[in-house]
């Protein structure tokens, strides 16, 4: 049987829909997808498992080889949901155009999915030492649900992974993580003509933003880590709404917030510090004011550049390793070994209407692909 080239498969993902999203209207399983990396990934060899996360959402594990430790290739399956009229292209079609590809999940980031199996279609097996894993996750964009329920029932434990995300092939060894909360206030609705008829919500949340960006200010002065761009955790208030009408006392007000935790800050700490910054607002307004969280909190990621495994890839790419703002699956993965970030494409890219890869990163990737499974593996 013949395998199929690069091209094909890098085409036959982009264009299996796999959209995560919290919303319902949006949201797909990425059955279909996950099933075709099976296939393709057996026909090199690799033995298979399917892992059903939720209903209609599936992680793949293939892999390649016996023994302990090895390597761990990993990505997402899923991508964002796309802007209808905004994309010159079809989303779910492999555009070759201006020595790029275009579509969805090119660079975030099924299309890295082609590159490890390019990659190991090139690999002579055998003197293979130690195992070459291959995880495809599920909902990285919404939940991360692929990735923790990876970890937590992960039957074997690699000795390293690298993570595919779009990093223009520059390695990286840490990022903030993310936590999103939403604060609603419920007061009383009522004429605007007597103040004292209602409970005037956006009154109330003017307190609570007084208070978060106090609490913003003091995390500035509490956190610091030199090794990132922004050094210091941030706290962005992100979406407000409240009220109907000019002429009625706003009955409800709700705010969304988040924040990028440094490497190293406990969640626990974190949480403490974001419901205590409000402890004297709720005291005020007692049953008025409710925290809910608008996913599970992701931490902070670091493995020190020391690391023997950052100081090989480093020589490996012959670049510096850096850190970033934005979040990946590490912080979960790296509980089984030590993990960095590293694939093609630019994050400029991930999320944007005509997303694409640049033919550039091909050759490159592949090689630094195979020279890390050479590593790890043999």
């Amino acid at each position: 049987m013949s395998l199929p080239s690069f091209l094909e498969v890098y085409r036959g993902l982009i264009a299996t829909p796999s959209i995560s999203s919290t919303d319902l209207s949006w949201d797909q399983s990425n059955q279909t997808v996950i099933e075709k990396l099976s296939s393709w990934f057996e026909a090199l060899g690799f033995a298979v498992d399917i892992h059903s996360v939720a209903p209609g959402k599936f992680n793949m594990v293939a892999k390649m080889g016996q023994g302990e430790g090895g390597l761990l290739l990993a990505g997402h399956s899923d991508t964002v949901p796309f802007d209808e009229g905004r994309w010159n292209f079809d989303p779910h079609a492999l555009t070759e155009k201006d020595n790029r590809f275009y579509g969805l999940g090119t660079a975030d980031m099924k299309g890295f999915f082609a590159f490890i199996y390019e990659a190991a279609k090139q690999m002579q097996w055998q003197n293979q030492t130690k195992p070459l894993y291959v995880l495809a996750t599920c909902d990285e964009e919404t939940t991360m649900a692929g990735a923790r329920a990876f970890t937590a029932e992960a039957p074997f434990k690699p000795d390293y992974c690298i993570i595919g995300e779009p990093t223009s092939l520059v390695p990286i060894r840490g990022h903030k993580g993310h936590v999103a909360n939403a604060v609603r206030v419920t007061g009383k609705s009522g004429h605007s003509s007597d103040p004292a008829l209602g409970v005037n919500a956006i009154e109330i949340m003017h307190e609570v933003l007084f208070a978060l960006m106090k609490l913003r200010d003091e995390l500035i002065k509490r956190y610091h880590n030199p090794g990132f761009a922004v050094p210091s955790p941030t706290l962005n208030l992100g979406h407000i709404h409240g009220g109907d009408s000019a002429n009625r006392i706003c009955g409800c007000c709700e705010l969304h917030y988040d924040v990028r935790p440094l490497p190293g800050v406990s969640l626990d700490a974190l949480e403490n510090l974001l419901r205590g910054a409000l402890k004297e607002v709720q005291a005020k307004w007692p049953g008025r004011i409710e925290i809910v969280p608008l996913h599970e909190p992701i931490p902070g990621y670091e493995t020190p550049q020391s690391h023997p495994f950052i100081q090989d890839i480093e020589s490996l790419c012959a670049m510096e390793s850096q850190t970033v703002n934005y979040c990946t699956e590490a912080p979960f993965l790296q509980q089984l070994c030590p993990t960095l970030v590293l694939g093609p494409g630019s994050i400029d890219q991930a999320h944007q209407p005509d997303e694409f890869l640049a033919f550039e990163f091909i050759d490159p990737t592949v090689d630094v692909l195979k020279k890390a499974i050479h590593r790890y593996c043999f």
